[in-house]
């Protein structure tokens, strides 16, 4: 026991201290991909060709001398860096910056090096539920990655429980759904009766590239492109990523209860 004790003493305090400070990433972290304009060829589009899920896209627009722009979906991108290594200038790139929850489905389409972040619930929603979460987790048909990563919130690195916000067996004692997968045939029944059992008012989040619009399996007769367009559940969180980082995952989460200030 003595043995045991000292070994935890030596360990120190292993909780991060986020949103105080931002954990190190590890090298190879992909975060927020940035597009340049002003690099992007206008005869160009082997990003467009490259890119697995279809999130990449050349838009028509007219800005000045510019008549066309490249956009990046990150509700579709799994960050496979597929057009980042065939683009020939350089024009995409992966940052290191971990925040990419949105609170609309526009917002996560990507044109610059800018990206509108989530914004906490409404006045009305906050003042019933307060600064804590209780969620009851749905993987819809997913792989279990990002289900894996939101477990790692759990854990003493992460420690979620000290911002109020908890996982519940029972959707009848949660304040919403985390939903990730693309929703297949079977689950959509199952979604939207966890939903149904939540009490008002409920918020929903879509968690991951599948979640969102489907990833990799969008246009599959045994899936329903994820929650993106609205048709199965509305969603009030989008944390876009194949899969999202813990720390991805948590700012999302804090920025939804108005733990983390705007920008």
């Amino acid at each position: 026991m003595l043995k045991i004790l000292q070994t935890r003493l030596h360990q120190g305090h292993r909780t991060t201290k986020f949103p105080l400070e931002i954990p190190a990433l590890p090298e190879r972290f992909r975060g927020r991909p940035t597009i340049d304009q002003a690099k992007c060829s206008p005869q160009c589009q082997q990003c467009v060709d490259a890119c697995p899920t279809s999130a990449l896209s050349i838009v028509p627009v007219e800005n000045g001398a510019t008549k066309r722009e490249l956009r990046l979906d990150l509700g579709k991108c799994v960050f496979c860096t597929e057009c980042v290594d065939i683009c020939p200038t350089g024009a995409i790139a992966y940052t290191k910056d971990h925040r990419l929850a949105t609170s609309t489905r526009e917002d996560l389409i990507l044109s610059g090096d800018q990206l509108k972040l989530a914004e906490g619930l409404g006045q009305q929603i906050t003042s019933r539920l307060g600064r804590a979460l209780r969620l009851r987790e749905v993987a819809a048909g997913s792989c279990n990655a990002c289900d894996l990563d939101t477990n790692v919130l759990n854990t003493v690195g992460w420690d979620l429980s000290r911002f109020g916000i908890a996982f519940v067996a029972s959707p009848r004692h949660a304040d919403g759904l985390l939903v990730t997968g693309a929703i297949s045939e079977n689950m959509r029944y199952a979604v939207r009766d966890a939903y149904d059992a939540v009490p008002a008012p409920k918020i929903v989040i879509a968690l991951g590239a599948c979640a969102i619009s489907g990833g990799p399996y969008a246009g599959s007769p045994a899936t329903h492109n994820g929650l993106g367009d609205g048709s199965i559940l509305p969603v009030d969180l989008f944390i876009p990523g194949c899969p999202p980082h813990p720390l991805t995952i948590l700012d999302g989460l804090l920025r939804l209860i108005h733990r983390i200030p705007k920008g």
